[in-house]
């Protein structure tokens, strides 16, 4: 399912003004941060004037999308590599941190009750546990009621950063997992039923008893869904919430990858989440409408300081402060056509 989010851009902010009259802003990608971008878009409105039209798409339709030039920025979960961005004139930042969540189907089975380890989840999405009480499941589970069932998974069918960041994960803690299914945007899936978007996933869970998805933390709350909680790297049982995801955030190395694609899986800590990732964004550091880029910088400038609390809300996490000004100073890179900074040209 396309869902479109209609994001209003307008107000003064500290890049200044390149323009009475600037154009509408468009972008597409990832539907991950879907939902978060809506309550921006609600909040922005308090300071109409331009619209950004954010269709979420999928990651792997963003890369397109902002590659070809048919937007003015694109969005993907699953961070682009340097070589990559260097080829293609790209600048990456990132906007937003958030969680992905195995969700369940399962009558009886209240939110958070049930656990996994990484190593079931891996074994159920390569097809090697396909009973809902099958014993290594149960075994997690002592005192859960858990139906004879079959489990039927479900996966995205569109080109996705929330795929890439879930095989990630899978392929990190299970060798078996890596080898047979693999990693990446997409991956041919032995069994189950796709849903598009973050929310086709969402709705297949919902319709299918015994059905087993996995989705941004914010899909699962919005949508009432029951979540599984999760034994991380250290051994500890953890729910998913802005918390948890924070900690699996808090010893990030921004640096240690261009364009800030840090990996932000399995990091180790009590309280640390398994499967979180940052949403980023794609701008041409070339922008052949520097007017339309320099709306899109207006916009992700409030979002990243003005964005947190709701942000927070969705239980996203939003970025540290350090890193908001990194991204910023970044921004620079950003030139028209005669080499002059977009950001310098505005005022």
């Amino acid at each position: 399912m396309k869902l479109t989010t209609r994001l209003l851009a307008g107000g003064v902010l500290a890049l200044g003004v390149i323009s009475a009259h600037a154009a509408d802003i468009t972008g597409a990608g990832a539907t991950f941060p879907a939902p978060v971008y809506a309550k921006w878009a609600e909040a922005y409105k308090a300071a109409t004037g331009h619209s950004v039209n954010y269709q979420a798409i999928g990651s792997g339709g963003g890369i397109k999308q902002i590659t070809a030039k048919t937007v003015d920025f694109g969005a993907s979960d699953d961070p682009m590599k340097g070589p990559d961005l260097d080829k293609n004139g790209l600048l990456q930042f990132p906007a937003v941190i958030g969680g992905i969540v195995a969700v369940v189907n399962l009558p009886g089975v209240q939110p958070g009750r049930m656990k996994l380890t990484g190593e079931v989840l891996a074994d159920i999405y390569r097809g090697a546990v396909t009973k809902w009480n099958d014993a290594k499941i149960a075994g997690l589970n002592p005192g859960v009621k858990l139906p004879s069932t079959a489990i039927t998974l479900v996966y995205r069918s569109d080109s996705s950063g929330t795929t890439a960041g879930f095989t990630d994960y899978l392929a990190q803690v299970s060798g078996a997992f890596k080898s047979e299914i693999g990693a990446g945007k997409t991956v041919d899936w032995k069994a189950g039923v796709g849903g598009k978007g973050n929310a086709g996933v969402a709705a297949n869970v919902t319709k299918i008893d015994g059905a087993i998805g996995y989705v941004e933390f914010a899909y699962a709350k919005q949508n009432r869904m029951t979540h599984t909680a999760m034994v991380n790297r250290d051994g500890k049982t953890v729910q998913p919430d802005d918390k948890t995801f924070a900690a699996a955030a808090a010893n990030a190395n921004w640096n240690a990858a261009p364009g800030f694609g840090v990996n932000l899986n399995n990091q180790p800590g009590d309280q640390a989440w398994p499967m979180t990732s940052a949403s980023f964004i794609l701008m041409h550091k070339v922008a052949e409408k520097p007017e339309r880029s320099f709306e899109a910088l207006k916009f992700f400038q409030w979002a990243l300081n003005k964005g947190q609390n709701l942000a927070l809300e969705l239980d996203y996490v939003p970025l540290p402060a350090v890193v908001v000004k990194q991204i910023e100073a970044s921004w620079k890179d950003i030139r028209d056509a005669s080499g002059k900074s977009v950001i310098a040209a505005a005022h």
